[in-house]
């Protein structure tokens, strides 16, 4: 599967945000990268502005573009306001699950998880990342990689409250997807509407 293999501290800064998970970079250098990031203050036009939070967007849950042309076209058709549509359908994406589930300290960790097969998914193994969880799904650790370092370091402390739509069993490593988010419950930083607006004019 294609994805971004790129510089991820150059796209934090890009939009000023933490989007990979890290702010360490940001409280270091929080300006765009380049020779004159710091002194840039470019006025973005209304069709830049647009394209930029769809690319926040892609980065965030490491969605390409044909991938996201398909969740935008899927979420269009379906009924509800498209924008908000769009985001509960990135949200119930398997990797996105493992990491709101703490398995993972990171999406593309997540990804990795899934695609090497130790996530489960009502007991059987998927290793799709795009795998789209439903409500009342039950997606868990395989019982040869609950011991794995990577998983218990990750969900060591992990606050699994935060997110009111999935809960967690510690005893069996296994989260349950209760309901799709609202809107009001999703943390990510993205305005929908102006996704929406941009595929529009296209």
């Amino acid at each position: 599967m294609a994805r971004y293999i790129g510089p991820k501290t150059k796209i934090a800064r890009k939009f000023g945000e933490p989007i990979y998970g890290d702010d360490k970079v940001l409280s270091k250098k929080n300006y765009p990268p380049g020779q004159h990031g710091a002194n840039r203050r470019r006025k973005l036009s209304e069709y830049g502005t647009q394209l930029r939070e769809k690319q926040k967007a892609k980065y965030t849950y490491g969605v390409l573009e044909r991938q996201f042309r398909n969740l935008f076209e899927k979420a269009s058709s379906t009924k509800g306001v498209t924008g908000e549509v769009l985001l509960q359908l990135l949200e119930q994406r398997l990797d996105n699950v493992v990491f709101r589930l703490g398995i993972a300290p990171s999406r593309p960790a997540a990804r990795q998880l899934v695609l090497h097969r130790h996530i489960t998914v009502n007991g059987t193994i998927v290793n799709i990342a795009s795998f789209s969880v439903k409500p009342g799904d039950l997606v868990a650790v395989r019982e040869k990689s609950k011991s794995l370092e990577v998983i218990a370091n990750a969900l060591a402390g992990f606050n699994h409250s935060k997110y009111p739509w999935i809960e967690w069993d510690e005893a069996t490593k296994t989260g349950k997807f209760l309901h799709i988010p609202a809107r009001e419950d999703i943390p990510e930083n993205i305005n929908a509407q102006l996704i929406v607006e941009l595929y529009s004019k296209q």
